[in-house]
């Protein structure tokens, strides 16, 4: 009998029933622009305040704010699922729009209340921020008051917010449309098989090189096709923002980014220093993994290729058995919740064709819920990314008892937990195993996640960074983006790879994500952030867990170099402390050059 333990569709139903043609949905809709009208009578009646008293009107602001984003987040991440699932779901991308809109408002009435509270006299600001209703949003509040220093006036907030709907934000839903629907023609075994992006994708963990190349190849032919097209997006995306910059006088286009993500540029700064100081090792591993593969350069189409003749593929319900194994291993919490998960159908990995190719996790905070969506092949990259989604949801579940405004943690932090879960699994598994094969594997797949946050995601740093200097000076065309995109793969790996992929740009949607500009340096951060408390767990063994979800609980509180301090006792501004973990780093690639070089692997 075949063992069906675990579903591979998720449950969208207890969230809202019918899909996109969910009467529940249409009326929390509905709900939530009365909601948004309502909190904007109150902003309109409120004034920048001149006495202490007028913190209890603030915090009646607050209450508004943290219900809408609540209500607006769980609307969001289910048109979200539903066009993961279905990218032609016309519905669904309706919904979407109308979702986007209420937003849009909802941001200029934020907007208009942070350009309020900036007025507010020095003093009585630290006298509001000092009362029983105010005293647990101070850090939001001191966030609110920067960025209300970089507004425009509250009419040109309103029409740029209002104009971002279908301009801005419309690029961004142009392009999810175009990767959603894209078919992908690989030839596999004489025969072509028509893909889903996620699929074809999927091919570069293959263990014939020949599918690996013809994946490579039919993407890199798709990728051409669209470039023209997706070169005008970026553009208009980018020009959008540095428009919106220029006027409010921000010259440095890292400025919003970095607070967005609580973070210094002083920090920022000391980990690319760190980064590109250590890179030789992880060259070595790249130059090792070519040998193996009989190469004198590694492909880049055989980055993710498997190193030994193993195929080692696990079922799906193996799959999950090993995830939850290993993350109990950390602490009961983590185990109790990923269990929980699968079981309850938190989980699409179905594989499937016309799904997105792009994994995620997406947060249901009014429900206490989250859902992982992927596309299961088998590998262990994908019972990683599981984890690593997982992860992200453990997250979203620890936050459930934060207070309002406090439970919107940045981007920097979000990448900490779905790392951990991923190294907490890969060490258990190469501490577990007694196969000299199986340890190399795991180690090529931990190294791989390496060379990801300290070449791959360097390099998007450094395209984008690039793309927007030049972009100041007017629309850059698909072949510069190209040129772009070869300058910094090759600054990134330091001409350790081949057959450079210079239409990443094409498919990689951080550059697309309208929210989050700069979607790739809190991968990084993340990265090695994972290690640091990784370190601590092991030293510490289950009752680390304790702390962890104290960490966790701060991530929105407080600035990333204060929350480092607090939890870990580590000064971030200093390249030491990012050389720590990238010297743990660098013993997983002196141990794989070892281990490749041994006569036999048993």
């Amino acid at each position: 009998m075949k063992d069906i333990r675990y579903r591979k569709v998720w449950d969208l139903d207890t969230l809202f029933p019918g899909g996109s043609e969910s009467h529940q949905l249409s009326k929390h809709i509905e709900y939530l622009v009365g909601m948004v009208s309502e909190f904007k009578s109150k902003a309109d009646c409120f004034h920048t305040p001149q006495d202490v008293g007028d913190s209890i009107k603030v915090a009646e602001l607050i209450e508004y704010i943290s219900t809408i984003t609540t209500q607006l987040s769980e609307a969001n991440s289910f048109t979200t699922c539903l066009l993961a699932e279905n990218p032609k779901d016309q519905k669904a991308s309706t919904l979407q729009g109308q979702i986007e809109s209420v937003r849009a408002s909802f941001d200029s009435v934020v907007q208009k209340t942070q350009s309020t509270l900036v007025n507010t006299e020095r003093n009585l600001w630290k006298a509001l921020l000092d009362t029983d209703v105010l005293c647990n949003y101070e850090f939001k509040l001191n966030e609110w008051r920067k960025k209300g220093q970089l507004q425009l006036t509250d009419n040109e907030e309103k029409l740029v917010t209002d104009l971002m709907v279908d301009g801005y934000h419309a690029w961004r839903s142009l392009y999810n449309a175009l990767m959603g629907n894209i078919i992908v023609r690989v030839p596999i075994n004489g025969k072509i098989s028509e893909l889903s992006m996620g699929q074809a994708m999927n091919l570069r963990s293959h263990p014939d090189v020949e599918v690996r190349k013809e994946s490579h190849k039919a993407l890199e032919d798709v990728w051409m096709q669209k470039e023209e097209l997706v070169a005008k997006v970026l553009n208009h995306i980018a020009g959008f923002r540095l428009q919106v910059n220029k006027h409010k006088g921000i010259g440095n286009v890292l400025k919003e980014p970095l607070l967005d993500n609580h973070m210094q540029e002083e920090t920022l700064n000391a980990m690319w220093r760190a980064v590109s100081k250590y890179k030789e090792p992880f060259i070595g591993y790249l130059n090792k993994k070519a040998e193996i593969l009989g190469e004198p350069r590694l492909n880049s189409y055989n980055f993710w290729a498997p190193i030994t003749e193993d195929k080692q593929q696990m079922n799906y319900n193996e799959a999950i058995d090993f995830v939850i194994e290993h993350l109990g291993r950390f602490g009961p919490e983590m185990e109790k919740f990923s269990r929980q998960a699968f079981e309850k159908g938190w989980v699409e990995s179905e594989d499937r064709p016309n799904k997105s190719a792009i994994p995620f996790c997406a947060g249901f905070p009014l429900s206490g819920q989250s859902r992982v969506f992927m596309t299961y092949g088998g590998t262990i990259k994908d019972v990683l990314t599981i984890a690593h989604e997982l992860g992200h949801a453990f997250h979203n579940d620890a936050m459930k008892s934060v207070e309002g405004i406090n439970k919107q943690y940045p981007l920097s932090i979000a990448e900490t937990a779905s790392t951990f879960s991923e190294m907490v699994m890969l060490d258990a598994a190469i501490e577990k195993t007694n196969s000299n094969k199986e340890r190399l594997l795991l180690l090529d797949e931990k190294l791989k996640r390496s060379v990801m946050n300290f070449m791959n995601i360097h390099s998007r740093f450094l395209f984008e960074k690039n793309f927007y200097e030049e972009r100041k000076e007017g629309i850059v065309s698909s072949s510069r983006l190209n040129e772009l995109m070869r300058e910094a793969i090759n600054e990134g790996y330091k001409g350790s790879i081949d057959t450079i992929p210079i239409r990443s740009w094409v498919w990689t949607p951080h550059y697309y994500i309208t929210k989050s500009p700069f979607y790739n340096f809190p991968y990084t951060f993340g990265y090695l952030f994972a290690l640091s408390i990784y370190e601590k767990a092991k030293g510490e063994g289950k009752k680390f867990e304790t702390k962890y979800l104290a960490l966790l609980r701060d991530s929105g509180s407080m600035t990333v170099e204060d929350l480092v301090m607090k939890h870990l006792r580590e000064d971030i501004t200093s390249e030491a402390f990012w050389e720590k973990g990238l010297k743990m780093c660098i013993e997983d690639a002196e141990e794989f050059i070892h281990l490749s070089e041994c006569k036999e692997l048993s």
